[in-house]
């Protein structure tokens, strides 16, 4: 087989798998939406994350794969910390407070936020279209966060709040996606995944007791285990692995075009599922979004 075979192969292979895990994100939201009723956030990340790597743990084993040098240990705590501890948990605040639909529309722009982070750590200098795919990215992301107002009738606090703390989530995520790239060229994405996934559960524990004081879990009916599974399982070792993946494959500038799969999944199950109103803000942000990501996923 050729090399150019080669590289299309991995090319088809590392859109497929952005896309799904973009996909299983989108329907993430609407999940977590309805479990976070029962189980407070930070409780929530921390029992994804155990399930995570668990089932990464498990895959592993069978599979012997090689696993990190102690020297690349700070790495893999780096990605556990800001990618799976402090990303996920102002995710799922962020959800929880102004929905799912504006959760994946919000995060989307994370493909933008990873030109600011690739620079500094892969040496990666941006081009004038990403940067301005940069700026339209923020601006969308703004319109949605200051002027959108439209949150669930239930939402438990502030929607200024929830959008910020997804905004967090976006740039959290985008630093933990480019270093990502640094440990995927190293070691295989389901080893990158385990061990992000392991480090995210033990930073995201001390939090647990304090919620759970103030926020104490509800009825757990088998409609809310089988979303606990979802998120754990699916959402967490699943899509996870196949953003590394996609990341080893394409590079830490991954096309955003792949990436704007989650607030289409997301939008839609949440106005269909959840009964959520999409505003007109919601829309406007998100062309913005979506002309940030496409100028940002095109070869110069």
């Amino acid at each position: 087989m050729s090399a150019s075979a080669d590289n299309r192969g991995n090319s088809i292979d590392g859109i497929l798998s952005g896309l799904g895990a973009a996909s299983i994100w989108g329907g993430m939201y609407v999940v977590s939406r309805m479990v976070l009723e029962v189980i407070p956030p930070v409780t929530l990340v921390f029992i994804r994350l155990v399930l995570g790597t668990v089932t990464l743990a498990i895959v592993i084993r069978l599979t012997a794969a090689r696993l990190p040098s102690r020297g690349d240990l700070k790495l893999m705590a780096s990605l556990g910390l800001v990618g799976m501890c402090i990303s996920l948990v102002a995710q799922f605040a962020g959800t929880h407070l102004a929905g799912a639909a504006n959760g994946a529309l919000i995060t989307s722009a994370t493909p933008a936020f990873m030109l600011v982070f690739a620079w500094p750590i892969l040496g990666t200098r941006p081009t004038l279209r990403q940067v301005v795919a940069l700026i339209l990215a923020t601006t969308g992301v703004l319109v949605v966060t200051l002027v959108g107002t439209d949150a669930p009738a239930d939402a438990p606090g502030s929607h200024l709040a929830g959008n910020t703390f997804l905004l967090i989530a976006a740039i959290t995520w985008a630093l933990y996606s480019v270093l990502g790239g640094r440990a995927s060229s190293r070691y295989d994405a389901l080893v990158t995944t385990a061990y992000a996934t392991g480090f995210g559960a033990l930073f995201t524990l001390p939090l647990v007791p304090w919620e759970l004081a103030s926020t104490p879990v509800g009825t757990l009916d088998w409609l809310v285990w089988m979303g606990v599974l979802y998120l754990g399982i699916v959402s967490t070792a699943g899509a996870f692995y196949l953003w590394n993946r996609s990341i080893a494959r394409l590079g830490a500038s991954l096309p955003g075009l792949l990436f704007f799969a989650q607030p289409v999944v997301g939008g839609l199950l949440g106005a269909t599922v959840l009964g959520e109103v999409l505003s007109t803000s919601f829309f406007v942000g998100g062309a913005l979004v979506a002309s940030a990501v496409v100028l940002s996923a095109r070869e110069p």
